[in-house]
């Protein structure tokens, strides 16, 4: 998880909330697959949302270092 980390934090706002929308949509279609079509790997599913609520922590992080700034200026 911590490479996934260091990812995240080098990109910018707009780029992570756009992989957080391309993210969920992906876990929704995987969510009504999984029942019809069963994959190989089971954990895949467990693994994505990991990944996503990784990716909204910093995103939220990365909002409120934003705000923070524009009230101390």
């Amino acid at each position: 998880m911590k490479k996934t980390v260091k990812e995240y934090v080098n990109k910018t706002i707009k780029v992570l909330e756009k992989e957080s929308h391309d993210l969920q949509k992906e876990i929704a279609l995987m969510v009504l697959n999984v029942k019809s079509n069963p994959q190989k790997d089971t954990n895949l599913l467990v693994k994505k949302r990991k990944k996503l609520a990784v990716l909204l922590t910093v995103l939220h992080t990365k909002q409120l270092e934003l705000k923070t700034e524009k009230k101390i200026k």
